[in-house]
């Protein structure tokens, strides 16, 4: 090991092969959905791969003080791009998510699922525990999270307001907010669904909740796209139709089957066999993410690991789940899978803040270093 430089020998070659060999299965994927093509989607996928895994790795030699000064200018300037998004933002599907930076279209939503979680995290490892159980933690909690979930809500983007929500109420759980607190939301928000189904969700994503209660009630309506997919899926059966000869995408019959319903694609050509070596890979992901969680040094860096693991998880469930008629259609990508610059630039943020806590972690002597993905 002597011959080997020490940086290389710091990299958490682990992680680093299981994302090269899971977007490469993505870019196989997108290649096939092209009609066996690289263009358009395959190609880029990999190439804002390679320059985004550079990028993580970049984060990764951060110290934690520096995430700490970060995280309120972090915050704040997302907080007001998500403002520009409402002024200046452009509209796409009925949707104005994103902001034309003139280099590059970018959407603030997806950036805000790191942030909240990188500022919720630094306010509970600076308040003293004396005062976790006190109102003073948790009105800063409502605004830090009600800001950008209001803002992300009139876009209107209701999957990505509930990453958010989710991603800095797992903080605050992991802080120590009383377990009443959360017992009550729940109660809270089961009494306000039925009222916020009736009046604040738009026309279009109230039918999406009906179409998820009974897609094939209008199944050439806004029943298509989950009756599509589930069409996909099931004719995949065990081991797939095989590469290349997936009928629902390349027919066109699967609306979005390189962005929001990938696995769809996936499942047709890969079949059962596809499905889960894809939830294995995600489950070695999230695992590592999580005994990051509980073996990290700080308080800052185990609160900032739970949150972040938090948000990968919800990508790939809330997806999964989308696609296999378990959840409503909201818009939610697959990690390394689906093709979308904003959604793979985000998880690999995530990434790399959590290379930074593995890397802090594997230098204290007297820290288990179980966090090996591998462990």
């Amino acid at each position: 090991m002597a011959l080997v430089p020490q940086p290389l020998r710091n990299q958490p070659w682990g992680i680093i092969l299981l994302l090269l060999v899971f977007t490469g299965f993505g870019v196989a994927i997108l290649y096939s959905a092209a009609g066996g093509s690289f263009s358009p989607w395959a190609g880029l996928h990999a190439a804002r791969f390679m320059v985004f895994l550079v990028m993580a790795l970049v984060i990764s030699y951060m110290p934690e003080e520096l995430f700490k000064f970060a995280a309120l200018p972090v915050f704040v300037i997302i907080l007001l791009m998500l403002l520009g998004v409402e002024i200046l933002g452009q509209v796409r599907g009925g949707s104005q998510r994103w902001l034309e930076l003139g280099f590059m279209r970018i959407q603030p939503s997806e950036l805000m699922k790191p942030a909240i979680v990188l500022m919720v995290a630094r306010f509970y490892s600076a308040l003293p525990p004396t005062m976790i159980r006190s109102w003073s933690a948790i009105w800063p909690l409502l605004i830090m999270m009600g800001l950008p979930a209001a803002l992300v809500l009139l876009q209107p983007d209701l999957g990505t307001t509930i990453t958010i929500c989710v991603g800095a109420v797992t903080v605050a759980f992991l802080a120590g907010l009383p377990m009443r607190l959360f017992v009550g939301a729940g109660v809270v928000a089961a009494i306000a669904i039925p009222l916020a189904y009736l009046f604040l969700l738009e026309p279009y994503q109230q039918r999406r909740v009906a179409t998820f209660l009974n897609p094939e009630n209008d199944p050439l309506g806004s029943g298509y796209h989950i009756t599509q997919s589930k069409i996909a899926i099931g004719s995949g059966g065990i081991d797939g139709k095989g590469f290349l000869n997936g009928s629902q995408s390349h027919l066109d019959y699967l609306p979005e089957g390189h962005t929001d319903f990938v696995f769809a694609t996936m499942a047709e050509e890969w079949g059962l066999i596809g499905g889960i070596a894809v939830i294995i890979a995600y489950f070695l992901l999230l695992r590592w993410g999580w005994r990051l969680s509980i073996d990290a040094p700080s308080r800052f860096s185990k609160l900032l690991a739970g949150g972040l693991t938090m948000t990968i998880f919800l990508y790939a469930a809330i997806n999964m789940m989308m696609v296999m008629g378990l959840a409503p259609v909201v818009g939610i990508p697959l990690p390394f899978l689906s093709h979308g610059g904003s959604s793979m630039l985000t998880v690999m943020i995530c990434v790399g803040m959590l290379m930074a806590i593995d890397r802090q972690t594997r230098r204290q002597p007297q820290t288990s270093l179980s966090s090996g993905i591998l462990a």
